[in-house]
């Protein structure tokens, strides 16, 4: 939209030219003329002051638009039988008309209103004469032919404006939207990894905590004080693992060892539950460092915890065989057991399994899970570089028919 101040100052320009003009056509008029090119004038000048100003900001419609277009016909008709030469006057009427409606079709009609009463007034200034009509048409004609196609083009060009203002609101609310949805789905994603993190580290050690103590107090009943104290040195070393964890969980590091250490913290987690449980457990380790990057192995070390973790708990076995293998392209687990098997066609209530299931497919490679009454076998093989995804998008990648997973 154009200034209002630049219309001010355009429509003060244009009076002050056909005041100087009125004047200098003094001796050349008549005294009624010259009154009448005054009159013109200030009507124009009570107009756009008094209406025309602010429909500038807020357009007039219906009556009020017509009433305004008869008062500024009226100010044309007097200032072109005044002077043909106030017919400069249509640089401020055409415009002013345009401008106060708010439809291209009252631009239009404003417009032919406005040719009829130019072609009027210098018809009339000249008596009628033919020269004087033929004059007035060609000035009428062209005036008006020149406002529409002029006016149209600028009203298409408004027209377009407010299209892409609309278009930019509906972009910036969708945008917003957007914004809050990926939020929404980031902090659900944060909940997600936060309760795997929780399940790997805290609760297993927990879990562990509850049956060592429960081995504590079978030997402290029977009188096993060697026994007994051993479990208490097993629960208090457990107890700091699981201070630490929470620690590095408070402050929002995996609670895992650094890239350097992969082949260590397979080794710890072996010999822990191997001081919990006291089952015979064989493991077979790679080089793991030099072949994976960190994402891969945090998978395979959650993987290999919750493995381990659910033997103790459910399987009960007596032996357990753990291989850990890295290649150029791909990090492998296997873990066999001789327990208890279970159902695989069993619903699920735990998130154990199910968080595996999941790290796995973020980490874009594929689990196979067997069970049956002879023990239990779990092989995972994850790529080197992990890919970035989502559950929902990584769960394809998963081989469904090779996942049999009940507990």
């Amino acid at each position: 939209m154009v200034p209002r101040r630049l219309i001010d100052l355009s429509f003060a320009v244009a009076a002050c030219a056909s005041v100087a003009v009125l004047l200098l056509s003094l001796p050349e008029i008549a005294p009624a003329r010259f009154v009448g090119g005054l009159l013109s004038l200030a009507i124009l000048a009570a107009a756009y002051v008094f209406v025309g100003r602010a429909a500038l900001v807020v357009p007039i419609r219906g009556a009020a638009f017509a009433g305004f277009i008869a008062v500024v016909a009226i100010a044309m008709v007097l200032a072109t039988w005044a002077a043909p030469a106030l017919a400069m006057l249509q640089t401020i009427a055409y415009p002013l008309i345009w401008m106060v409606g708010d439809t291209g079709r009252g631009g239009v009609l404003g417009s032919v209103v406005i040719a009829a009463a130019v072609f009027v007034g210098m018809a009339a200034g000249g008596g009628f004469s033919a020269e004087s009509v033929v004059s007035a048409v060609i000035t009428a004609v062209l005036s008006v032919v020149f406002s529409i196609w002029f006016g149209l083009w600028i009203s298409s060009i408004v027209e377009y404006g407010k299209e892409r203002a609309r278009l930019l609101t509906e972009l910036t609310a969708a945008q917003s939207q957007l914004e809050l949805l990926h939020r929404d789905r980031g902090a659900a994603e944060e909940r997600e990894r936060l309760a795997r993190d929780l399940h790997d580290t805290v609760t297993q050690s927990l879990a562990g905590l509850v049956l060592i103590t429960e081995r504590a107090l079978r030997q402290s009943a029977v009188g096993d004080a060697d026994g007994a104290q051993a479990s208490l040195r097993t629960i208090e070393s457990v107890a700091r693992e699981a201070l630490d964890e929470s620690r590095a969980l408070v402050a929002r590091t995996a609670a895992v060892p650094t890239d350097d250490a992969a082949g260590r913290a397979v080794e710890r987690l072996v010999e822990r539950f191997r001081r919990e449980n006291g089952a015979e457990i064989r493991l077979a380790l790679g080089d793991l460092d030099s072949a994976t990057g960190r994402e891969a192995q945090v998978v395979l070390l959650r993987c290999l915890q919750e493995s381990l973790s659910n033997v103790q708990r459910h399987a009960h076995a007596s032996r357990v065989d753990v291989s850990v293998q890295a290649t150029e392209e791909a990090l492998m687990l296997e873990v066999c057991d001789d327990g208890r098997g279970f159902d695989a066609d069993a619903p699920r209530d735990g998130y154990g399994i199910d968080g595996m299931i999941d790290r796995v497919a973020l980490g874009g490679g594929h689990l196979d899970l067997r069970s049956d009454d002879g023990g239990t076998r779990v092989r995972i093989r994850i790529p080197a570089a992990t890919p970035s995804s989502t559950p929902s998008s990584a769960a394809g990648q998963l081989n469904a028919t090779s996942v049999r997973v009940a507990r």
